[in-house]
């Protein structure tokens, strides 16, 4: 009885695992993919091999893949995600550490929530989510004072800003889209307009098309984005939305951060200094404060 019962619980805390380590180590994949290929085409190929990948396994599971006109603004709405996020983050990997970008990019519930209390105006932060928001914000700047030590490129930066914005505008629009599809269909039909979309990209490119195989890592890189970024990630992340809570499943963006950085540091001998470090632990304390009253309402609330 006692076996069967726990079986789901680690059935699901597998599951998150994989999906955190995904997370995690997806910023690497895009460093060393983009070491020696243009990250544009790099993103081309990217989007190609997992459409044809999310297509094979749409038909394995007869999943519908409808082209309404409902559907078609929803596969846009999420395509803003892939070739408009995405864009900006293969961008940002030529100046910043994979760390750096993970710990940036830990910042979007953070935004988000900011946009729905100041423009969309469907909740309210209350005082410690600001107390946490300025406290993350505070120990991110820290980490930007000593740019030189720490690896911080202001592009960089404002690349990754770009595509956070990207990736929750892509969130905000799907939800008020609301279309009748299934994950994998929402997923697939996405993949295919971020991979038409970025055809538009070729002709300013051209010149950098790809004429000799590149590196093992690249090679690695490339292979990771495609399966398990886009594809294994995405199933992971709609398959725990279903039976875990929101705050639960919020934890990913203290523990994805730490991961990258000790992934970046280990695997691609990525300098983080101690300035830097102390700078990421106080963004980390600001992250914990922002989703504290979601996780206390959820584990401790009676």
């Amino acid at each position: 009885m006692s076996s069967n019962s726990s079986s789901p619980i680690i059935v699901t805390a597998s599951i998150y695992a994989v999906l955190v380590l995904i997370w995690a180590a997806t910023p690497l994949a895009i460093v060393w993919s983009v070491a020696e290929v243009h990250p544009m085409w790099v993103l081309i190929i990217r989007y190609f091999g997992a459409c044809i990948i999310a297509l094979a396994i749409l038909a394995v599971m007869r999943n519908p893949l409808p082209f309404d006109k409902v559907s078609m603004q929803s596969y846009v709405a999420g395509s803003l995600n892939l070739i408009g996020a995405q864009l900006f983050i293969y961008l940002a990997a030529n100046y910043l550490t994979s760390g750096l970008m993970a710990l940036i990019f830990g910042f979007s519930p953070l935004v988000a929530g900011l946009i729905g209390h100041v423009i969309l105006k469907t909740h309210k932060l209350i005082w410690l989510q600001w107390l946490g928001m300025a406290i993350a914000i505070a120990g991110l700047s820290y980490v930007f004072v000593d740019s030189a030590d720490s690896q911080v490129n202001p592009w960089g930066v404002v690349l990754m800003l770009i595509s956070m914005v990207s990736y929750i505008s892509s969130i905000f629009w799907v939800k008020q889209i609301n279309a009748p599809l299934k994950p994998m269909s929402q997923a697939t039909g996405s993949l295919m307009v971020s991979a038409l979309g970025s055809l538009l990209l070729i002709p300013f490119i051209w010149q950098y098309f790809p004429t000799q195989m590149p590196s093992t890592n690249a090679i690695i890189g490339f292979l990771f984005t495609m399966i398990l970024s886009s594809i294994v990630a995405m199933l992971c992340y709609f398959w725990l939305i279903k039976r875990l809570a929101a705050s639960t499943v919020s934890l990913s963006n203290v523990m994805t951060p730490v991961i990258a950085l000790v992934l970046g540091a280990t695997l691609n001998h990525e300098h983080i200094s101690m300035h830097a470090i102390w700078g990421i632990a106080v963004v980390m304390c600001g992250i914990v404060l922002y989703f504290w009253k979601e996780w206390h309402e959820q584990y401790f609330a009676k």
